[in-house]
């Protein structure tokens, strides 16, 4: 059975600098896991590389069987692979719906219905539909947070990336949109590899962890075996006498 991600053999630098060194990994489709690492492992240009916002230097990535080289993010998307940012980047001075509606003119869901209409039951969905007339550019930083799910949510993806939805969010913030994401995963089937620090919340969420420090992959498992990985608690805190914290 084909993967519905396969990595392989992927590497990018930047001068000298070994950003994502060798990286394989496959997802299939319903999964939902994790990409773990401190600050540099190289997460987030993996994200990049894998949504067409970088090139790789060395190995391919394939969605559905298809290789991505060369393909601009727009074309990506529409094969039905979407993401989100560490940085809320909404349409400003646009309402919550029309940002929410600009994901719902993309050529693979255009054809499905009244644009309007679809974008405020994806508003409901991620619990925004109160506040589809209001401006983004007064949206609470946590509305901000579920804005990009929309958005990403409206192109109908089949693998949504999170790059760490729960940066920036207080306590009381981190637990409903954890329960949103279960909920997409649960009920819509959606796959979902996610970038996160907040070690509690991540390793309750995903059920598989791809371990990174320094551009490479250092192990991949379930969360109970990740914090007690030797390399893992290494990267993190240096020793390996003891399991990874999750407080």
């Amino acid at each position: 059975m084909t993967a519905l991600l396969d990595v392989a053999g992927v590497t990018k630098r930047f001068g000298g600098l070994v950003a994502v060194k060798d990286v394989s990994f496959a997802l299939e489709a319903g999964e939902i896991t994790g990409i773990l690492g401190p600050n540099g492992a190289g997460k987030t240009t993996l994200f990049n590389l894998l949504t067409g916002f970088m090139a790789t230097d060395r190995g391919i990535v394939r969605f559905e069987g298809r290789a991505l080289a060369d393909l601009p993010p727009h074309r990506i998307v529409n094969l039905g692979l979407a993401r989100t940012f560490q940085l809320c980047r909404p349409f400003r001075g646009m309402s919550v719906l029309e940002n929410a509606s600009v994901g719902c003119l993309a050529p693979r869901v255009r054809h499905e219905g009244s644009v309007t209409a679809r974008a405020q039951r994806i508003l409901e969905q991620v619990g925004l539909a109160d506040k589809a007339a209001t401006l983004v550019d007064v949206l609470p930083y946590g509305d901000l947070r579920r804005l990009e799910i929309a958005r990403a949510l409206a192109t109908r993806p089949k693998l949504l990336l999170l790059d760490e939805p729960f940066a920036g969010l207080g306590s009381n913030e981190i637990g409903p949109l954890s329960a949103l994401i279960r909920k997409l995963h649960a009920e819509e089937g959606l796959t979902i590899l996610i970038i996160e620090h907040k070690l509690r919340e991540f390793m309750q969420l995903v059920r598989r962890v791809i371990a990174m420090d320094f551009g490479e992959v250092i192990a991949i498992g379930p969360p109970q075996e990740i914090v007690r990985h030797p390399r893992v608690v290494e990267a993190y805190i240096g020793r390996t006498e003891a399991p990874l914290g999750l407080a």
